[in-house]
């Protein structure tokens, strides 16, 4: 533990840490979906085949929130930032900026006092990589999340071992695939990565090439992350459901079932880890939707450009103790509810966040 918290001090400037590991207390994982599924593949009868293990193992231990409305961009990295900060950021989706607002991470560190080793992004793409920490003033620098880039560590690693084959798990952005920001920050990069996880690269690439997806791989840090450092506030984005902008349904649909089979393995893990086994919530939730086969001016389930009631609507997942189980929620809720939500149960004040506690899982 040490190790890793050293070198996550020099990942974040060289912000003080505590020498101690923080106190054992309430952890949080939160796993959003990029790219939300639709109601017809997913909740739907006719679409319940593709997540049967939400339906069968996740949904009866959790309280299920049916309405909830992103009345923000429905853009993936400014959407993912509103949801990290409680607060709609109106940024450019595509712009290499963080955050406006101060995100759960910064409200996390700064209120409890933990040090950079205890809260972790791992991100789907190059376009995520300033979501850890907002470029808010009055929250200075340091206090942000480490964000780990899969993606781009297995593509340093390959250009290190000469192999092209995982060319398809590189793809950074289906809509607009000639999109790629240029990176700064405090992303992980490969030797860092071998310092915090004990992960080397030949094990990286070992890995990976068993892996069928870019989430299999962001699925996998994540685990190492919990094994090594068992931070206390995880986030992972999966974005393979993303691949529907390439217009292939077969695809689409083959990344909502890898997806339900993913969060189903994390809450495994949750739940079998001493660090994580009864003091853990998990929060599973799309970032939007997609839109409605029949709205003038869509592309069905393909993008998520129309603003209709189906992009704009989705649902959200809550498990863990003190969570009622098997309890479903009708009334309309927002995204930017995460942030207090997560505030009450770990104990930190969302003070600038626009959205309100979800008292049903307090």
């Amino acid at each position: 533990m040490a190790t890793g918290a050293t070198a996550a001090a020099t990942l974040f400037g060289g912000s003080k840490m505590s020498a101690f590991a923080p106190p054992r207390g309430r952890k949080a994982v939160v796993v959003t979906f990029g790219g939300g599924a639709r109601d017809e593949e997913t909740f739907m009868p006719e679409g319940q085949e593709n997540i049967p293990l939400l339906l069968k193992e996740l949904i009866p231990r959790s309280t299920f929130f049916t309405q909830v409305v992103n009345k923000g961009i429905l853009g993936h990295y400014v959407a993912t930032a509103s949801v990290a900060t409680g607060v709609y950021e109106t940024f450019n989706n595509f712009a290499a900026v963080p955050p406006d607002n101060p995100t759960v991470f910064e409200y996390f560190r700064r209120d409890l006092k933990r040090p950079a080793s205890d809260a972790w992004v791992v991100a789907p793409s190059n376009g995520f990589f300033r979501i850890g920490e907002s470029g808010n003033r009055s929250y200075g620098q340091g206090l942000g999340a480490g964000v780990i880039l899969p993606k781009r560590l297995l593509s340093a690693a390959l250009s290190q071992s000469g192999h092209d084959q995982f060319e398809h798990l590189l793809r950074d952005n289906y809509e607009t695939p000639l999109y790629t920001p240029q990176l700064t920050g405090h992303e992980v990069e490969l030797r860092q990565m071998e310092d915090i996880l004990k992960l080397s690269v030949s094990d990286f690439t070992t890995h990976a090439s068993s892996l069928a997806s870019a989430d299999e791989l962001s699925v996998y840090i994540a685990r190492q992350l919990m094994r090594r450092l068992a931070p206390s506030l995880l986030w992972v984005t999966l974005h393979d459901i993303d691949i529907a902008h390439a217009g292939a349904f077969s695809l689409y649909v083959d990344a909502i079932r890898r997806s339900d089979k993913l969060v189903a393995e994390l809450w495994r893990a949750i739940e079998t880890d001493p660090e994580y086994a009864g003091k853990t919530n998990l929060f599973i939730l799309p970032d939007f939707g997609r839109d409605s086969d029949t709205e003038p001016g869509g592309n069905g389930f393909q993008h998520h450009r129309t603003g209709d009631a189906l992009s704009r609507t989705t649902w959200m997942m809550v498990l863990g103790p003190g969570v009622p189980e098997n309890v479903v929620i009708d009334r309309p809720v927002e995204p930017t509810d995460l942030v207090p939500t997560l505030g009450a149960l770990l104990g930190f004040d969302a003070r600038m966040c626009h959205g309100k506690a979800l008292t049903e899982v307090l």
